[in-house]
C-alpha cells in the first residue's frame, strides 16, 4: 500500500467511525479529490459531510475549529503547506488558545493536514518544509507522516489529544510504499501510534543515530546502506511522529554521535529543538554536539537539478555523517 492510500483509508476509517466528523477542503469533492487525490471517494461516501471550501485558508481553518469548539471533529487540508501561514491567526490566536481560554479544558478533535515539501519542481511558493514557524505553540501539537506510521493510529491519536494538531505530509511521500524493506537493517514499530519507529542492524550499539521525519527519513535511510557498504559506519535511523511536543526517545541508546535531519531551512527549527533537548538529557554521553542536517539557506527553485543543490539529499546526509566519523 502506498503512503497515499494509506492516508485515504485512514479518513475513510475516520468518517465512517465518527458521525460527526467533517472534512474540509478546497477542491476535494470527486471526482477531483483534492490537488493529491488524499481524498477521493470521500464526498461520495459522505456526502454533506465532506464540503469543497472557498480559496480562503484562513476562513477554513477558521471553520475546522468552531466545528471542533462546538464538539465536532474537523480535518481541514490546506492544498499546499507553504499557505498554512494564511491561517496562521486562526491557528495560533483561535484554535490553539480555544483549548484553555473559557475557564475549563474544552477539547479540540482537529487536525490540519499540510502537504509539504519539494522533489517535485513545484518552485518557491509550494514545496516548503514550514514546520518550524508552528513550534513552540502552547495547546497546538505537531506531526508528520512517516511510511513507518499506520495513519489509522496517527490520526486516533492526534484526535485522542483533544488539542488542535498540525499533520505535515511529505509531497514524495504519496507514491511511496508503507513500510518499505529496510535490508540489511531491521524496523522496530513504535510501541505507541505517535511514537518513534526505529531502523537498525540487529544487535550491537551503532556508530551513531540518525533522527529523521517524512520524506527525509527515507533518504536517511539510503545514505545508511551506502555508509555500512562504502564506509564500514553503522548507523540506526529514528522516526518520530510527533515533532511537537517533543519528547526524548528511549530508543536512542548511547550513541556518542547524533544527526537530526530535516528539510527546512537552518534556523530557529525543529532540529535545532531536538538538539537543546538531547544536550541537556545526555551531554555526558554525546563524543560531540548533536549535527544538524538541513537544507541550503535559499528559496527551492523550480528546475530540477537547481532544486536538487538546495534541498537536504542522501549525499548531503551522507556527506555529514562520513565528516564528522571520518574527518
Amino acid at each position: 500500500m502506498r503512503v497515499a492510500d494509506n492516508l485515504n483509508a485512514a479518513l475513510h476509517d475516520l468518517l465512517d467511525r465518527d458521525p460527526r466528523a467533517y472534512l474540509l477542503g478546497e477542491d476535494i469533492t470527486d471526482p477531483y479529490g483534492g490537488a493529491f487525490k488524499i481524498s477521493r471517494g470521500l464526498s461520495e461516501r459522505f456526502p454533506g459531510r465532506v464540503l469543497s471550501t472557498p480559496i480562503s485558508e484562513g476562513a477554513l481553518t477558521g471553520m475546522a475549529a468552531g466545528l471542533a469548539l462546538a464538539g465536532d471533529t474537523a480535518i481541514a487540508e490546506i492544498m499546499f503547506g507553504d499557505f498554512v501561514t494564511l491561517a496562521f491567526d486562526q491557528l495560533v490566536n483561535f484554535a490553539a488558545k480555544s483549548v484553555t481560554m473559557y475557564g475549563r479544558r474544552l477539547p479540540l478533535r482537529m487536525v490540519v493536514r499540510c502537504p509539504s515539501g519539494g522533489g517535485r519542481g513545484y518552485g518557491p511558493t509550494h514545496s516548503q518544509s514550514p514546520q518550524k514557524h508552528l513550534l513552540g505553540v502552547p495547546g497546538l501539537a505537531i506531526y508528520e507522516v512517516s511510511p513507518f506510521h499506520d495513519n489509522h493510529a496517527v490520526f486516533a491519536a492526534m484526535l485522542d489529544r483533544g488539542e488542535p494538531c498540525v499533520l505535515f505530509e511529505d509531497k514524495v511521500l504519496y507514491t511511496r510504499p508503507m513500510f518499505p524493506a529496510a535490508e540489511p537493517f531491521r524496523l522496530t514499530p513504535p510501541e505507541t501510534p505517535d511514537g518513534v519507529a526505529r531502523v537498525a542492524l540487529p544487535g550491537g550499539d551503532p556508530d551513531c543515530v540518525i533522527i529523521a521525519t517524512g520524506g527525509t527519513a527515507c533518504k536517511a535511510l539510503a545514505a545508511m546502506r551506502a555508509l555500512l557498504l562504502e564506509d564500514e559506519i553503522n548507523a540506526a535511523l529514528l522516526v518520530p511522529s510527533r515533532l511537537y511536543p517533543f519528547e526524548f526517545p528511549a530508543e536512542i541508546g548511547s550513541a556518542g554521535t547524533v544527526f537530526v535531519v530535516e528539510e527546512s531551512t537552518a534556523g530557529g527549527t525543529w532540529g535545532a529543538e531536538v538538539a537543546h533537548v538531547l544536550h541537556d538529557r545526555m551531554w555526558d554521553r554525546l563524543d560531540r554536539p548533536v549535527q544538524l542536517v538541513h537544507s541550503a539557506d535559499s528559496i527551492i527553485p523550480t528546475a530540477a537539478h537547481l532544486e536538487e543543490r538546495v534541498l537536504v539529499s542522501e549525499s548531503s546526509i551522507h556527506r555529514a555523517i562520513r565528516r564528522a566519523l571520518r574527518g
